[in-house]
């Protein structure tokens, strides 16, 4: 029935709802808001109706909102059920991939603010792993929903993006506070860190964090959320511009980091 996660308190609950194989769903909940009543709830990249139900009613909430990152079918599944089961429900989703989101209302784009009650969503354009890809961030939570953009110790396939246009992407999200909370949607952070440490072997702080992921996991335990501090410590995704990681991979100083990056992404596409 889902599991609470570390949100903000006070300001935004977060809930897992574990769907599929290895997908995490997110529920987003208002807590105390400012004119009082219930707070509002949305749904981050619904892959299944039962269990997104089951997790809402667990709580006596309902549900307002659908927040899609892309149009994949493990992150719009639920759309139409749910749209039909709460009525009201709005669909958001990427403007640039409008025509592949199962029941849009609001299309967004990067700059664009949407508002969960009182919550400030703010929306990136961070195309690679699909053309219309989008991530949502909430300031106010310091919590980020990068869909399949970002992962703990990774970054989605590109299946209709350039290396250059994912390092794009992901580069609009580094800038954002260490302490920010990534959500992002897969359980995949033990493939990753046996990856990582293939092209970034020297990483002292990797390698304790691969250790502590094999723990969890072998105790069933999630890796979701990290804090985006330390994916910009240990992901080697975000750190094309290492020079340790440069120099496994044979590139010098003068190659553009997004190159580097492509050479990481193939290198793990081979893994």
């Amino acid at each position: 029935m889902g599991a609470p996660t570390s949100g903000a308190a006070g300001v935004m609950e977060v809930v897992r709802v574990p769907c599929l194989s290895d997908n995490y769903v997110w529920l987003l909940h208002e807590v105390a808001p400012a004119g009082g009543g219930a707070g509002r709830t949305a749904v981050v990249d619904p892959a299944e109706e039962g269990p997104v139900v089951e997790a809402l009613a667990a709580r006596g909430w309902t549900l307002d909102a659908v927040l899609n990152t892309h149009h994949h079918a493990d992150h719009t599944g639920a759309n139409l059920a749910l749209k039909r089961r709460f009525p009201g429900l709005m669909v958001v989703g990427p403007r640039a991939d409008k025509d592949r989101i199962p029941a849009i209302d609001v299309q967004v784009g990067c700059g664009d603010t949407w508002h969960l009650g009182g919550l400030e969503v703010r929306v990136f354009d961070t195309p690679g792993h699909t053309r219309g890809h989008i991530t949502y961030y909430v300031p106010q939570a310091a919590s980020l929903f990068p869909g399949d953009t970002l992962f703990a110790l990774g970054c989605g396939r590109l299946f209709e993006g350039s290396p250059q246009q994912m390092w794009a992407s992901l580069s609009k999200l580094t800038p954002l506070p260490d302490d920010t909370l990534v959500y992002c949607a897969h359980e995949y952070t033990q493939s990753n860190a046996r990856f990582a440490v293939t092209v970034d072997p020297r990483n002292a702080a990797l390698a304790q964090r691969k250790a502590a992921i094999d723990a969890a996991r072998a105790q069933g335990e999630p890796t979701v959320p990290s804090r985006l501090g330390e994916e910009k410590a240990t992901n080697p995704f975000l750190r094309p511009h290492d020079p340790a990681i440069r120099q496994q991979l044979g590139f010098d100083a003068a190659a553009p980091d997004w190159q580097v990056f492509g050479a990481i992404r193939a290198a793990k596409d081979r893994f």
